[in-house]
């Protein structure tokens, strides 16, 4: 099937103008003023009149299994449903475990990148969990990251949270080591995705690892970033030399707490934080726990969703007057020039046709996931 978006306003995700997008197989082949067929080729023209084209979002950090746990059995959340990234224009996911490394096991993450591939979407994974040793699929995080092509670093590596193992700064930057040389041997970002929790001084273990070795900053992806208003003030200077990864689904559930993602966003970039560095995921199926301070039992529990990104993208644009341009570069370009996730994250000739047709008030009227329509 070749199909043509025709006349749409383009988001690449820069601001291109109107342009018209031909797709053929899975892939963009042209992005030009105007492309014209004869009448005996058989082309889908979608017409895009007054809409948006804008790439398939990117959640890079996803409990694709299911996450929670920590109030017992009862608080599971389920895995992640292919419908769910679909609603929300998330074309690629990149999945993870989380505090439960435990009972939930990185293979069946891995069945589960699989399986989304084969409904056709694009997936990939980080091995490890928030434990450290962390677990594996070979039995070695090298091993996983250089021989299995869906895993592309480690994590999510808990630090300054009370569900952390609390690794040493040797055995931190031991793990950050041993995922750089893997990724390099793989081809891969080699990334370390880091939970950060709400203790103080929350980004002192990457400080020190950075302190103590040759690795540097964009060796990590520090999440949870806007969790408090703590961790964000100090988000404004480490988002200068390292990356800042906003969680977009625990909004609005702890609106006491934590710093709306869109107004994260204006912030940051006031801040003088460059937009490359900056990054919105969903967290979605994993828990959303809130913890007595005092006894530090469980008092509630929510579960993210990936249309959170789409919401917050939304929200920056016309709440917090960020370019759209801008607003979207934190769920396309960025994880995937981040991530190395090769042919995702921009509408380019020779790219994977992932693509979102918005309206005019950014409501998804079609997806389209690896050249398929799917919405």
């Amino acid at each position: 099937m070749i199909t043509l978006f025709k006349n749409a306003q383009l988001y690449s995700p820069y601001f291109s103008g109107k342009k018209d997008v031909l797709v053929a197989g899975k892939s963009i082949i042209a992005v030009k003023d105007l492309i014209q067929f004869s009448d005996n080729l058989s082309v889908k023209i979608i017409d895009c009149k007054n809409l948006l084209l804008i790439p398939g979002l990117i959640d890079a950090h996803v409990h694709i299994t299911g996450g929670g746990g920590e109030g017992g059995p009862a608080s599971r959340m389920p895995e992640l449903q292919l419908s769910m990234m679909i609603e929300a224009g998330v074309t690629t996911v990149v999945g993870c475990l989380g505090t439960d490394g435990i009972t939930r096991s990185v293979d069946s993450v891995l069945m589960k990148v699989k399986s989304l591939r084969a409904q056709g979407v694009s997936a990939w994974m980080y091995t490890g969990a928030y434990q450290v040793p962390p677990p594996s699929i070979t039995g070695d995080i090298l091993r996983d990251i250089t021989l299995i092509e869906e895993v592309i670093g480690l994590g999510e590596i808990a630090v300054s949270d009370h569900r952390s193992s609390v690794p040493t700064t040797t055995e931190l930057t031991r793990l950050v080591a041993h995922t750089r040389v893997a990724g390099m041997i793989g081809g891969k970002a080699g990334i370390v995705n880091v939970h950060m929790g709400d203790a103080a001084d929350p980004f002192r273990p990457i400080h020190n690892v950075v302190a103590n070795s040759e690795l540097n900053y964009k060796q990590f992806v520090p999440t949870h970033c806007n969790r408090n208003v703590r961790i964000f003030e100090e988000s404004k200077e480490y988002g200068k030399k390292g990356y800042v990864d906003i969680t977009t689904s625990s909004y609005p559930y702890y609106m006491d707490e934590e710093i709306k993602p869109s107004v994260a966003l204006k912030q940051l970039l006031d801040s003088g934080v460059p937009i490359k560095h900056i990054t919105f995921t969903s967290d979605s199926c994993g828990s959303l726990p809130g913890f007595d301070p005092e006894t530090g039992k469980l008092v509630k529990m929510e579960m993210g969703l990936p249309s959170s990104i789409l919401r917050e993208i939304k929200e920056a644009v016309t709440v917090d007057n960020i370019p759209l341009e801008q607003a979207l570069q934190v769920a396309t370009s960025n994880p995937a020039d981040i991530l190395m996730l090769n042919g995702k994250g921009y509408i380019k000739e020779g790219y994977d046709a992932d693509l979102v047709l918005l309206d005019a008030n950014y409501d998804i009227i079609h997806v389209m996931a690896n050249g398929k329509m799917v919405k």
